[in-house]
């Protein structure tokens, strides 16, 4: 798999190539937001990981551009850790993921992973955790397979759950995710997974979506622990 490093630093550039080359990764990589845009416009990548802070062209604006142009390979911003507006710039922007510096190189193959795999299953028609079935394409949803009901918003909910299978959403991430620009407040997102949880885990004994007290909402399948 094809993976596009944008990075203008270029010990931190070296390090990442090296360990996903030691993955079995084929690595590329660009110094600048511009060269970056270019290589991942004319490129078949699987996976791009760009930083925000680029000469050129800023992570956030690359990012942008890519999703305008309907571009969809899978993104993972490296941000500043105490940058939250780079992060939620990011996400905004089109971005699937974040990740701060200083890492882990290991947290890092971990994420790349995890977003490779969600989208494979996202290119996919029916995305299948536990006994749990979701059409991406005609919105259906069953379990066990009984087909579920759900309205416009809590289908839109639980595919954002799905698709970031195992990992914590915060409130805040729903908000952005599902209610795009529509006002919402984060009881608004609470009642709406109490309602979702009554049609999803309600009528089964293994339940599929967790509260992570102090944080947000994830859905995972039993025996797999919450990222």
């Amino acid at each position: 798999m094809r993976i596009l490093v944008i990075e203008d630093d270029e010990i931190i550039a070296r390090l990442i190539r090296r360990g996903l080359e030691n993955a079995r990764f084929e690595v590329e990589v660009a110094g600048d937001g511009v060269t970056g845009l270019r290589k991942a416009m004319e490129g078949a990548f699987d996976l791009l990981v760009l930083d925000v802070m680029l000469p050129g062209k800023d992570g956030v604006a690359v990012c942008g551009a890519l999703r305008e142009r309907r571009k969809t390979v899978p993104i993972l911003m490296l941000t500043a850790r105490d940058a939250i507006d780079d992060r939620v710039n990011g996400l905004e922007s089109g971005a699937d993921d974040y990740l701060p510096k200083p890492f882990d190189f290991k947290e890092l193959l971990a994420r790349i992973r995890a977003l490779l795999r969600r989208d494979k299953l996202h290119k996919g028609r029916v995305v299948r955790i536990a006994d749990l079935e979701l059409d991406t394409v005609t919105t259906s949803v069953r379990r066990a397979g009984q087909e579920v009901q759900l309205t416009p918003r809590e289908y839109t909910l639980l595919e954002a759950l799905v698709l970031n299978e195992g990992r914590v959403l915060t409130r805040e991430m729903i908000q952005d995710r599902v209610w795009a620009d529509d006002e919402a407040f984060p009881a608004t997102v609470n009642v709406h997974v109490a309602n979702l949880r009554k049609k999803i885990d309600a009528a089964h004994e293994v339940k599929l979506i967790h509260t992570v007290h102090g944080f947000g909402y994830t859905l995972r399948a039993p025996g797999t622990e919450a990222q």
